[in-house]
């Protein structure tokens, strides 16, 4: 596991990087509040282990609601920063919850990172085999002496990072170590917030649009090779994409691990894994990046699958609406001059993991009886598949 860590933490770390936007000028608002709202579906979900079930310990219909807050400001605060959110009672959470500031500290030693050795295949585009060009080879070695593969973003997608403890004079977030309070599965968003604080003007605004419904994806092998990941739609969402994690042989550095995405056109940086306005979904839906909300199906190449052996991760994202609110309200007239004092922004998104390949943990797999006995009569033979060092083993 601890190279599967590292793995996809450098994937991750990959990702984040390419497209990242600079947060705006100080010529903004005295106050900005996010509110980045989630619903998780599948492994993972509702605080369940994700290795556990991949073991075989079930869970996988488990639903979480999630919500990150953030308030920055650019005044000073009366005395020690202090802020809440009051929240509306359909949360289910108490009257509030405390935005807290971090701590600064001293930097402590840098730990020794062990860099990967091996390589990353890189695919794209749904369809039942890897069109030309692919995979693009990323050798983790090179990479570390800067040596990129040129043209392999084609679309920058816009990364907002809003507010953060970097970009404000005082800032403050939940979830903190200040309070216990989680969002429940029938916790509600609808209705009146409020936050308060010493460092920041009043903010308040209600919301008629409540968080996302869950996922519900699974992933089937076809006869040519390949793999059809299939969902059913969900209301609000304004389009779909999907990326997926796979690699035949966990037990080493210098193994070879796969990365794919749904886009048809090289793009695995940027904000495709944060949640994006509607305006901005709409536009990379134009440039076949993101999958329309019509769209219930994508078909994983066979040369993805077997590249990535037994063992494929697939993260499925459906993106939702966006509420804007701020005061003063902005002018109808767009060219009379308009400075808000706060602006704050709540950001909607639903997605869900599916383990393919994995015999009994997903609807996807159908092993054509193998261990089943099938035919003789006998009962079928109880079998978990595992993950260990040296890769998947199946039933």
């Amino acid at each position: 596991m601890r190279h599967f860590v590292l793995w996809t933490t450098s994937i991750a770390t990959l990702a984040a990087g390419i497209g990242y936007a600079a947060p705006a000028g100080t010529g903004g608002p005295v106050a900005r509040y996010q509110m980045d709202v989630s619903t998780t579906s599948g492994f993972g979900a509702g605080g369940v282990n994700p290795m556990k079930m991949m073991m075989g310990g079930g869970g996988g219909n488990s639903i979480a609601r999630t919500m990150i807050l953030r308030l920055g400001s650019t005044l000073a605060a009366n005395g020690a920063p202090s802020a809440d959110h009051f929240l509306p009672a359909g949360m289910n959470m108490g009257p509030s919850v405390p935005l807290v500031t971090p701590q600064v500290s001293r930097e402590s030693e840098p730990t020794e990172f062990k860099r990967p050795k091996g390589r990353l295949l890189l695919f794209w585009g749904c369809g039942p085999h890897a069109g030309p060009g692919q995979p693009v080879v990323i050798d983790f070695a090179k990479l570390a002496q800067g040596q990129f593969p040129p043209g392999l973003f084609s679309v920058t997608v816009p990364v907002d990072r809003g507010p953060t403890f970097a970009n404000s004079r005082t800032y403050g977030d939940w979830p903190n170590g200040k309070s216990k309070a989680t969002v429940k599965p029938t916790s509600s968003l609808i209705g009146e917030h409020r936050i308060a604080g010493n460092y920041s003007p009043e903010i308040k605004f209600a919301l008629d649009q409540d968080f996302m419904a869950g996922l519900s994806a699974r992933s089937q092998a076809q006869g040519d090779g390949s793999q059809m990941l299939n969902w059913g739609s969900i209301p609000n969402a304004t389009g779909y994409y999907a990326w997926l994690f796979g690699a035949k042989d966990m037990s080493n550095d210098s193994a070879e691990m796969v990365w794919w995405t749904s886009a048809s056109a090289k793009e695995f940086g940027g904000g495709l894994t944060d949640w994006l306005p509607p305006a901005t979904v709409a536009n990379l839906i134009t440039r076949k990046v993101v999958m329309p909300p019509t769209q219930t199906s994508c078909q994983i190449p066979a040369e993805v699958k077997s590249a990535a052996g037994g063992f494929m991760m697939t993260q499925l994202y459906a993106y939702g609406p966006e509420r804007n609110f701020a005061y003063p309200p902005r002018p109808a007239n767009p060219k009379t001059p308009w400075k808000p004092e706060w602006t704050a922004s709540v950001r909607y998104r639903s997605n869900t993991t599916v383990i393919a390949g994995m015999p009994g943990m997903d609807s996807a797999d159908d092993n054509g009886g193998r261990g089943n006995n099938a035919g003789n009569g006998d009962q079928p033979k109880k079998c978990k598949p595992r993950i260990t060092l040296g890769g998947f083993k199946p039933c």
